[in-house]
């Protein structure tokens, strides 16, 4: 496998554990050591963990274990581990690309992992100041934990590169995040809020590397960065495209690819399984148990597991441009063919532009150069072939109308704002605002990818309709439809009083807000009740509704985490009434948490929801369990993993080494879902890379299956194939699950 030519320096970290306060001393630099035995990208010598002494961090306790460290965590709400400190202030990290470190998991169950470095006053949760890496290792297993150290830019560099979450030199571009690696004051390795104890050994702590993309001497040599294809400038790699002669070459060289490759002969048209048995068809996509497994069942009553892209358009490589003219080569004339990709954003989370920002769709723009005039309809088509013959059988959330609704691959229905752009446009950037943007909020809510829908207000389930009604004539009754999404990733809160302390801290016509005060009376009957149980002093119920003032931590806790259920109920259960109301045999496929969510809140989702969806970005699914007493099908809505091979500044939320560790990883990851009896399908995000130079977010990640210029990842198709042409022997168990 080609890699890019990069230089890695090594050195050691002469560290000790972290027992008390040391007299200041000036940072010990690292200093130099020769490459390990065998090179490789790490280089640097093994820890001595011989000498080092100390103590774990509380609730945890730590031995020697030969060359290792043992440590045991018992059940905590906190970070408990073990956590290093530098033998001076501060170890100078400057230069270095990352810091790694061994562990093994000596326990029965699956362990959830962390590798941090800090400066002073790091904020882990905020990500400010500090630096994590997160694994899941399953019993028994051992696993390298590589951490990546993300520098704030240079002030010179500040505005240039804003706008990027990875960018060259490997800097945090978030105001407030990133760290000083001159000022590292701790590495730790921890696991975090555990449900029960667990074991796990730490050895082979070794910081090398250098970031993928040095800075060029002089910093003004940096700009422009991408050229007019959207690629970065200032490196070469396998499958970068330097001409037209380049596309013309690999749309030749795909097409005898599909040829020989038209898709697993055991599906059926919807990708059901056609060797295996034939259940009740109804017409509709449903869910069913068999074999103690749940499943999605085919309209044709074939069973059917839903392995898919999320974002199949031609938009995933836009990219604002508003004031960014010197990150771009070129840009297309207007009045030329090229200038329909300009458009325009509809969201603005980074804080560097305001709703509205010029785009332009670099990915758009090189379909059009790959596949001529007629290049839409030529794509769309070639899309659902490239699926089948990948082993893929839907067309997951934010996908493109003008290519799911060609009907030749099973697709999720996504129900998002009223005021999104067609987009079928050449220019279109992509579904991105929620379903809230027209219904009203809880005001004083934030985070996330904005604020919570206040549920108690009509607007909400008005919105719902409306949005769930413009799939008529579309998804509404079509058998392609697999279900659907209404909203993505909303933020339930940090504990379970968060949204209720916000409902109070909210104006006082917030409708969630007089929900809440109106639960209190109920319980209380008398304001003087209230304040006796919550130490509070409110002159009245008017005047707690008048106040927004969010009350004390210690105030209430077990009234406002109670009111959290209620919040859900009507959140999950308007969803629900929405979707079965347009479309009665529709399926409501949940509101895709991010990772995970409160216990009552997974809860009333799995009660409500036909098939309850999680954006789970792991190693694999080992360790993935329904919350006891709950027994539903669940659908991974988003994951993927990444590597910076390939011209790409980011790697990825769960990033790998290499390609060819990105499409082993792709493999385990799908095969660990397959043998969980819960989960019925996962959705890579996404279809192609983003675009380098960021979308609204910043998001610059290497998580396509195809590059910007349409160019297929080879290691990950491979992997997809290996694992998709077997899926159904490997969910039936009759296949070899390696």
């Amino acid at each position: 496998m080609a890699r890019s030519k990069c230089v890695f320096p090594a050195v050691v970290l002469s560290l000790c554990l972290l027992v008390a306060a040391q007299p200041a001393r000036p940072a010990q630099p690292a200093q130099p050591a020769q490459p390990a035995q065998g090179g490789g990208e790490t280089g640097g010598d093994p820890l001595d963990l011989a000498r080092a002494i100390g103590e774990a961090t509380p609730e945890a306790q730590v031995e020697r274990d030969g060359a290792a460290w043992r440590v045991r965590v018992s059940r905590s709400s906190g970070r408990p581990g073990i956590t290093f400190a530098p033998p001076g202030a501060a170890w100078d990290l400057t230069g270095v690309g990352h810091v790694e470190a061994r562990v093994k998991n000596l326990g029965k169950a699956a362990l959830s992992v962390h590798l941090a470095l800090d400066n002073p006053g790091a904020d882990r949760t905020a990500r400010k100041g500090c630096c994590i890496r997160s694994a899941t290792i399953p019993p028994g297993a051992e696993q390298t934990l590589k951490v990546t150290i993300s520098a704030r830019p240079p002030k010179a560099l500040e505005e240039p590169l804003r706008g990027m979450r990875g960018t060259p030199g490997g800097f945090q571009t978030r105001r407030g995040q990133g760290i000083d690696p001159a000022n590292v004051v701790a590495i730790s390795v921890y696991v975090y809020q555990p449900g029960g104890t667990c074991e796990y050994t730490v050895s082979e702590l070794r910081a090398g590397g250098s970031p993928a993309f040095p800075l060029p001497r002089n910093l003004d040599d940096l700009f422009p960065l991408v050229d007019r294809f959207g690629q970065y400038i200032h490196k070469d790699w396998p499958g970068k495209t330097h001409g037209e002669d380049d596309l013309a070459a690999a749309r030749k060289q795909e097409a005898a690819d599909l040829a020989a490759h038209p898709g697993p002969q055991a599906w059926n048209q919807y990708g059901g399984w056609l060797a295996g048995p034939k259940l009740e068809a109804t017409g509709r996509f449903r869910v069913a148990k068999w074999r103690d497994k749940w499943w999605f069942v085919d309209p044709e009553g074939r069973l059917f597991w839903s392995h898919g892209l999320v974002r199949v358009t031609w938009s995933c490589g836009y990219t604002p441009i508003s004031g960014r003219g010197h990150l771009f080569a070129e840009l297309a004339d207007r009045d030329s063919p090229f200038g329909a990709f300009y458009g325009r954003s509809i969201w603005a989370i980074s804080g560097l532009y305001d709703r509205g920002a010029e785009t332009y769709n670099f990915s758009g723009a090189n379909l059009l150069r790959k596949y001529g005039p007629n290049w839409q309809a030529d794509y769309a088509d070639l899309v659902h072939r490239r699926l089948r013959s990948w082993g893929l059988n839907t067309i997951a959330n934010c996908s493109q109308p003008a290519i799911y609704l060609e009907r030749k691959t099973p697709y999720t229905a996504t129900v998002y704002s009223l005021d999104s752009p067609p987009e079928d446009t050449p220019g279109a950037t992509g579904y991105v605002a929620t379903i809230h943007d027209d219904s009203r909020v809880i005001e004083a809510t934030s985070g996330g990818w904005g604020k919570f829908p206040d549920v108690f207000d009509p607007s909400f389930k008005a919105v719902l309709l409306k949005e769930v009604a413009q799939h008529k004539g579309k998804a509404v009754g079509d058998p392609w439809c697999l279900g659907y999404f209404p909203g993505n990733e909303l933020n339930w809160g940090a504990d379970e009083t968060a949204l209720a302390r916000a409902a109070l801290a909210s104006p006082a016509d917030q409708p969630a807000k007089r929900a809440l005060v109106d639960q209190l009376k109920a319980k209380y009957e008398t304001i003087e009740k209230l304040n006796a149980a919550w130490k509070a002093r409110y002159a009245s119920w008017e005047a707690m509704i008048n106040s927004t003032a969010p009350p004390a931590p210690e105030q209430g806790r077990e009234d406002l985490a109670a009111f959290l259920a209620t919040i859900a109920d009507a959140y999950f259960r308007q969803c629900r009434e929405a979707v079965k109301e347009i479309d009665p045999e529709g399926l409501y496929l949940g509101c895709r948490f991010a990772g995970w969510s409160h216990a009552v809140v997974f809860r009333t989702a799995a009660r409500y929801s036909d098939v309850v969806s999680v954006n789970r970005y792991a190693e694999t699914l080992a360790d993935f369990r329904l919350p006891e007493g709950i027994d539903k099908p669940v659908v991974i809505g988003e994951w993927h993993f990444g590597a910076l091979d390939r011209g790409k500044f980011h790697a990825s939320l769960r990033p790998v080494a290499n390609q060819q560790a990105r499409g082993e990883a792709y493999e385990k990851y799908v095969a660990s879902a397959l043998e969980n009896p819960w989960v019925v399908g996962t959705h890579w995000h996404q279809f192609g890379d983003q675009a380098t130079t960021g979308r609204d977010d910043g998001e610059n990640f290497q998580n396509g299956f195809v590059d910007v210029c349409d160019t297929p990842y080879v290691e990950t198709v491979e992997a997809c194939r290996r694992i998709g042409y077997r899926l159904y022997e490997l969910r039936a168990g009759r296949g070899d699950q390696r």
